[in-house]
C-alpha cells in the first residue's frame, strides 16, 4: 500500500451525533440507553489524505468516485448515541482557577464589569448554562440560576460562592446566588420564576436562555408531539424568559442586556446526524434574537446571541469515554482541532452583558472553533 493510500485512510470528514430515542423529551429527563456507534461502508470509503507533503500532482485531493459523490454532505441515521437515564447523567463540575487568588492580577476595562447587576441564566443547573451563570459572578453579578432540577440547582448554586470565597478570600462583598423552578416552556411557571426572582433581588439587569436540549430523528419519523415538545424549550422558552423580563426592565425604564444561547446548527447542517427540527429551532432562536433587538432598542434593552460549536460538556465527555473514536471524528471538522470547553463561553456571554458591548446588540457570536467558516 502507498503513503498517500496509508495516509488518506487516517481522516474521515464526518461529525459526530448525538441521537436520542424515546423518552428524551428534556435535557433534565433524558432517555435511558446503551451507546452504539457505527459508520457505513460509504463513509468508511471516504478518504482525505493528510500527509503535509506531496509526492505526486494527485497528493492532497479527495480521491473522487461517482459513488462517493456527495457523500459527505448528507445525513446518516445510522450513527447512534442515546443519553442516559435523568439519575445517572453526570453533575457538572464548578471551575477553579477562574481568578486569581484575593486580587485580581492583571486589570481589565471597568466596562467589564457586572458589579450591582442582577442576572438570570435559564438551564443554569449543569453543563454551559452553569459555567456561564459561574462566569457571571466571577465579573460580579448576583446570580438567580433557573432550571427544572432546582435540587441540582441547589448544590451548584452552594458550590459557585464556595469557590468564589475560596478564590477571594477579601471579598467585603459575596455574590448572592439564588435557585427557581421553572418549565421554561410554560407561561404561568416563566411568570411565577420571574415574579420570584424580583422579590429574592429586587430587580433584573441581564438574562441568558441556556434552557435547551436536542434530539436527532429523521424528519419523516418524527413525531409532532416530541417536535412541539423540543420547540417549547428551546424557542417558546426563550421568548417567554426574554419578553418577561423584557417587560419587567420597560416598568422600571431600565437599561438591560439579554444572550440567547443558540448553535451553530441554527446556521448550518450538521452532517451526518439527521436533526433538522433542532436546526429550524435554532434558526429560530438566532431570527428572534436579531428581531427583538430592533423591537426593544428604544427602551435600551439590548439582545445578542451566542452559537455554541461542539462543546466537551460533562455529557459530551461520558460519550466520549464509552466511544473513544468519536472525538477525532468531531474535531476532524474544526479549523482548531479541538472541541470547545465550557469555560469558552465565560468571556463571550460577559463581554454581550456588560457595558463594554453597549453598541452592539442584534449579532450572533459563533464560539464553534472555525466549524462554520470551513
Amino acid at each position: 500500500m502507498s503513503w498517500l493510500a496509508r495516509s488518506s485512510r487516517t481522516l474521515y470528514r464526518s461529525a459526530a451525533v448525538l441521537r436520542t430515542r424515546q423518552g428524551a423529551l428534556s435535557s433534565t429527563a433524558p432517555a435511558p440507553g446503551r451507546i452504539v456507534m457505527t459508520m457505513t461502508q460509504q463513509q468508511q470509503q471516504h478518504r482525505y489524505s493528510s500527509g503535509p507533503k506531496a509526492t505526486s500532482p494527485s497528493a492532497g485531493k479527495r480521491e473522487h468516485t461517482a459513488a462517493e459523490d456527495g457523500s459527505n454532505a448528507r445525513t446518516d441515521d445510522s450513527i447512534t448515541v442515546e443519553y442516559p437515564a435523568a439519575d445517572k447523567l453526570p453533575a457538572s463540575k464548578t471551575v477553579a482557577g477562574a481568578g486569581r487568588t484575593g486580587v485580581h492580577v492583571f486589570p481589565t476595562l471597568a466596562s467589564f464589569s457586572l458589579q450591582e447587576k442582577v442576572g438570570v441564566v435559564t438551564g443554569g443547573a449543569r453543563g454551559l448554562g452553569l459555567v456561564m451563570g459561574q462566569g457571571m459572578v466571577i465579573s460580579g453579578a448576583d446570580l438567580a440560576i433557573v432550571d427544572l432540577n432546582k435540587d441540582e440547582a441547589a448544590r451548584q448554586a452552594k458550590s459557585i460562592v464556595r469557590m468564589f470565597k475560596k478564590e477571594h478570600p477579601d471579598a467585603k462583598k459575596l455574590p448572592k446566588v439564588t435557585t427557581h423552578f421553572a418549565d421554561v416552556s410554560d407561561p404561568e411557571s416563566v411568570e411565577a420564576c420571574i415574579a420570584e426572582i424580583i422579590a429574592e433581588h429586587g430587580k433584573i439587569d441581564n438574562l441568558v436562555t441556556s434552557a435547551g436540549f436536542t434530539e436527532n430523528f429523521e424528519a419523516i419519523a418524527y413525531p409532532i408531539d416530541r417536535m412541539r415538545k423540543l420547540w417549547g424549550v428551546n424557542v417558546d422558552g426563550t421568548y417567554l424568559f426574554a419578553t418577561a423580563v423584557a417587560r419587567h426592565l420597560m416598568d422600571r425604564k431600565s437599561k438591560g442586556s439579554m444572550v440567547f444561547i443558540g448553535s451553530m446548527s441554527g446556521a448550518i447542517v450538521n452532517v451526518p446526524q439527521p436533526q433538522a427540527p433542532y436546526n429550524a429551532a435554532k434558526a429560530a432562536v438566532r431570527h428572534l434574537c436579531a428581531s427583538l433587538s430592533v423591537e426593544w432598542a428604544k427602551a435600551g434593552i439590548r439582545v445578542n446571541c451566542i452559537s455554541p460549536g461542539y462543546m466537551l460538556t460533562a455529557l459530551t465527555q461520558k460519550i466520549l469515554d464509552d466511544n473513544p473514536d468519536l472525538k477525532q471524528q468531531w474535531t476532524s471538522l474544526i479549523p482548531q482541532g479541538r472541541m470547545g470547553s465550557p469555560e469558552d463561553l465565560m468571556g463571550p456571554v460577559t463581554f454581550l452583558l456588560s457595558d463594554a458591548s453597549s453598541y452592539v446588540t442584534g449579532a450572533d457570536l459563533r464560539v464553534d472553533g472555525g466549524y462554520t467558516v470551513t
